[in-house]
């Protein structure tokens, strides 16, 4: 049976993932990449981050973005959440510190779910102070709903 989730139960699983597949349109086509995140809950939006090639150049000519995140075990025993909202270039300081944000909370996650230690999230972390910072962005969480399928 298929279940409608409640709004916490969608951020619950946003919260405890950090890869999810995001959608956006360029010329009329749709496109779903993989991308790894993190929910920033005081803000109630997705932080990412990407270097710059198709998918930004994508995101600046047309805002709309969805992100979908699943815990699937198998086919009877799954849960998925979409979210839709709107890209949001971050520049400078605000960047910088949502990366910040960005790399101690991916950290966390995989230290948590995977159970091992991330010696390459200092590399990662030392972009922040880098003047070659990648493009941090934003989805401005707009819509929220979910699904799961238990038996």
């Amino acid at each position: 049976m298929r279940i409608n989730l409640k709004e916490n139960e969608c951020k619950r699983i946003l919260s405890n993932n950090y890869i999810g597949h995001l959608g956006y349109i360029y010329l009329d086509r749709p496109f779903v990449v993989p991308i790894t995140y993190f929910y920033d809950k005081d803000r109630n939006s997705i932080i990412c981050y990407s270097g710059d090639g198709h998918k930004i150049m994508a995101l600046r000519k047309n805002n709309a973005v969805a992100l979908e995140v699943a815990e699937i075990e198998n086919v009877n025993n799954w849960q998925s959440v979409l979210v839709e909202g709107v890209y949001e270039e971050l520049e400078n300081g605000d960047a910088k510190a949502q990366l910040h944000d960005f790399s101690l909370g991916v950290k966390d996650l995989i230290i948590k779910k995977e159970r091992r230690d991330l010696n390459f999230i200092s590399e990662f972390s030392s972009k922040i102070f880098n003047e070659d910072i990648p493009i941090v962005f934003t989805i401005r969480i707009e819509g929220i709903t979910g699904k799961k399928r238990r038996t």
